[in-house]
């Protein structure tokens, strides 16, 4: 039986969902999946706004929901989809949780926390950059433009 692997592209995708449910709920359109052996373990946007909690990124969210699928606090074995580059804090926790890769979307020119390096992550964690950049820029770049 031969296993099928999905790109990093369709799982992209599945983050772009995300992103799209936090534009349609005012906050800023950011999704975010987890993947572990070819599964979405965890699904997660952006609710800032909801909460009422700076802390709230999808990325936050997507590492709680993850470690809590899988009864533990590392997630070693898995890949973070996110459709923004994460800032630091959220590279922090994503080193704290040992993440395996790390693929965004869309760079974050102003708080992506490659502005302070890679020394962020967890030195095992590797990334991908720029997987349908174009795509998760524009509901990005749209949603801003509609709140101006």
């Amino acid at each position: 039986m031969e296993l099928f692997v999905f790109s990093d592209e369709h799982f992209m995708r599945e983050a772009l969902k995300e992103a799209r449910k936090a534009f349609d709920a005012d906050e800023v359109p950011v999704g975010a999946v987890v993947v572990v052996n070819n599964t979405v373990i965890a699904r997660a946007h952006n609710l800032t706004e909801r909460l009422n909690d700076v802390t709230a990124h999808a990325e936050m969210q997507a590492i709680t929901s993850a470690a809590n699928f899988l009864n533990g606090k590392y997630l070693n074995e898995c890949t973070l989809y996110v459709t923004l580059e994460p800032c630091v804090m959220c590279a922090g926790a994503l080193a704290w949780a040992q993440v395996a890769r790390i693929v965004y979307g869309a760079a974050d020119t102003r708080r992506g926390f490659h502005l302070v390096g890679h020394n962020l992550l967890h030195p095992r964690t590797s990334t991908t950059t720029g997987v349908l950049a174009e795509e998760c820029g524009t509901l990005i770049k749209t949603f801003f433009q509609q709140k101006r």
